[in-house]
Order: C-alpha cells, then structure tokens, then sequence
C-alpha cells in the first residue's frame, strides 16, 4: 500500500514538473513574440521617421521648383526670347553669308517669303501673296534645261509636250536672214506691227514688219505680232487693235497677237501716271477687240506689268507672255510663253535678239 501511493506521489510529481515545464515554453515564446513585436514596432517607427524626414526634405527641396502662373508666364517669355534670338543668329549668319557670295537682295526676301511675289520697281520692294483663286501654271521647274548653246527648252511632261523655240523682232534687228534663221531650229517668231509714241501718241508701223513677216513666212516660220501700247483710254487700245488687225489682214497668223506693256522710262511719257486700274481696262479693251478680230489675244509683260500695273484677276483670261531674263523663271500663274533672255544669238540675226521658249502649240486649233 505504501509502495503504491509512493508510485501514485512520484507520478504527480512528474506531472506537475512537465507541466511547469510546458507553461515555462509557452511564456518563453510569448515573450519571445512580444520582444519581436516591439523590435519590429520599434524598427518601423524608426523607418516612419526617416520616411517624414526625408519627406520634409522634399517639400523643403521642391518649394524651389512651384511656379505661379505669372512665373511661368516669365519662363515662357523668356524661352521664347531665346528661341527668337538664336533663329534670328541663325538667320543674320544665312544672310550675311549669302550677300558675301554676292547674292542680290531680291533674290534672298523671295526664298526667305514663298508665299508672297517679290517686286522691284523704283527702289522699293512690294510683296503680293499668291492668290489661291487664279490659275496656276503646271510646269514641272526641272524640266526647264539649259543647253550648251545657252537656250532654254522645255523637256516635257505627262501633261505638256516638249517647248516650242521662238524669237521676236522688230526693226532692231536689221535685215534678217530668215532662211538661216530657219535651218537654226525656230519655229515661230513675233513680228512688231508697230507702236505708239511714248509723248505725242501717233501710232507708226514698224519699219520692218513688211519684210520681216514675209521672209518668216515663205520659210516655213510661224508668226505672231506685237503691238507696244501706249494708249490711255480703251478707246486708244481699240484704235491700235484695229491698226494691227488690219496689218495682218493678208497674212496667216497662227500665233496669238499681243499687246506689249512695258514700262516707259523717257521723261513725259504720257502714260507715267496712268492708274492700275486705267491699265487694266486699257489692256482688256486691246484684247477683246483683237478676239473680235479672230485672233488669239495676249499680253506681254514683266513682273511689274504683271503685278504693278495690271490687275491679274481682271485679265486671268488671256494668254501671257512672261519676260523674265534668269534660269529659272519667277512667276506663279498661268503663261504660255517665257522670253528668257533679250541677248540671244540666232544664225541670220546680226544683232542679239530676244529668245522665247513656249509651251503651247497655237497651230494646233481647239
């Protein structure tokens, strides 16, 4: 009996000792867990800190970087002064360049304005925007080619046949051979009818016309006329278109009959202070009396005809002839022929003569 209760006493007391045992790991791990709990407690309150310190850091960092509106109004102002003075560095360098290559001014403000035609007349530069509503011309630049003989042709294209070669001539030039001028390749040549005096206004036949619109046309050469207006009424321009309607009465004419307006340079002429508008009215009454006639009107003309002294959209109609002494021409609208040089040599003629290059073959009729 004894011997079992001391058995019965050892196992509680083995009990009692796993069991203080069991409770001295439970409370070791609790208070591992809450060591761990306060070190991780502790490590992100450390990193909170460090998180607001560097934030303060940033606000303090980026208050140099908030702008008002009226401080970005003054960066863009000044950003834009910037940009203005560097292209305009870059500008004063192309021009100062281009002037010491001994480029002409003119030259320069047309590539510098492609939206505007670019004129000198009297010491002044005028701008004319290109208007949108008059035809253009469709000629593809390139094509136009200069020759080893100093001639320009046109090489054609899908739309327009090759170039036609011309020249113009009045009594200038003297006695032309027009079998040589022939077998040098022209085809067609505009012949002064005559003109009318830059002061009194008497109208006078060219010397030559006679000898010149015969010799081109028993050699197989095409002709036109010209007539160099000074008229100052449209009752003037009818007089001139008659006078040369009825010099071309007994001749084929297959190429268009022109009135050449051109700026007179002698002292008094009577037309120096004639109006845009008297010009134009003028040249549309020369034309509709040459149409009248069953002829093919035109006229020729420089720039300054062009855009100083006549009205482009009152004559869009009416075929062109464009004087213009470079390589390359210069005009935008419509024209059918380019008198490209004044100083050409052609066989027969014993004087330089005025050198035409034309797009259109008028004896080809609609």
């Amino acid at each position: 009996m004894n011997e079992r209760n001391m058995r019965r006493s050892r196992r509680k007391q083995q009990i009692s000792l796993l069991t203080n045992i069991i409770f001295c790991i439970i409370a070791l791990a609790a208070l591992t867990g809450c060591i761990i709990f306060l070190l991780q407690n502790y490590a992100l309150r450390n990193e909170s800190v460090e998180t607001m310190g560097r934030i303060r850091e940033l606000e303090e960092l980026t208050e140099e970087f908030i702008y008002s509106q009226a401080d970005m109004d003054a960066y863009t102002q000044e950003a834009a002064t910037m940009a203005r003075n560097s292209e305009k560095a870059s500008l004063l360098g192309e021009l100062r360049q281009r002037m010491s290559d001994g480029e002409s001014t003119v030259s320069i403000l047309r590539d510098f304005y492609p939206e505007n035609v670019v004129v000198y007349s009297d010491s002044q530069y005028f701008f004319f925007p290109i208007l949108e509503n008059l035809k253009k011309h469709s000629y593809i630049e390139e094509h136009f080619v200069l020759t080893d003989d100093n001639e320009i042709t046109y090489m054609g294209d899908e739309n327009i046949g090759s170039s036609i070669k011309g020249i113009d001539v009045s009594r200038h030039q003297g006695k032309i051979d027009w079998a040589r001028v022939a077998g040098d390749g022209i085809s067609y040549a505009f012949i002064r009818a005559g003109y009318r005096g830059n002061t009194e206004g008497k109208i006078v036949e060219d010397d030559n016309f006679v000898d010149n619109i015969e010799g081109a046309l028993d050699n197989g050469i095409d002709v036109g006329a010209y007539f160099y207006t000074q008229a100052l009424t449209p009752e003037e321009a009818e007089e001139e278109a008659e006078f040369v309607a009825d010099l071309l009465e007994d001749y084929e004419v297959t190429y268009p009959v022109v009135l050449d307006l051109e700026e007179v340079l002698t002292d008094n002429a009577r037309t120096e202070n004639m109006t845009k508008q008297e010009y134009t009215d003028v040249a549309i009454a020369f034309c509709e009396a040459i149409k009248d006639a069953g002829y093919t009107p035109m006229i020729y003309g420089n720039l300054k005809t062009f855009f100083i002294m006549l009205d482009l959209e009152k004559i869009e109609e009416y075929d062109k002839w464009f004087a213009y002494y470079d390589e390359s021409f210069y005009f935008p609208y419509d024209f059918a022929i380019w008198q490209y040089s004044s100083k050409g040599s052609v066989d027969g003629v014993g004087t330089d003569v005025d050198m035409n290059v034309c797009m259109k073959d008028y004896t080809k009729k609609n």
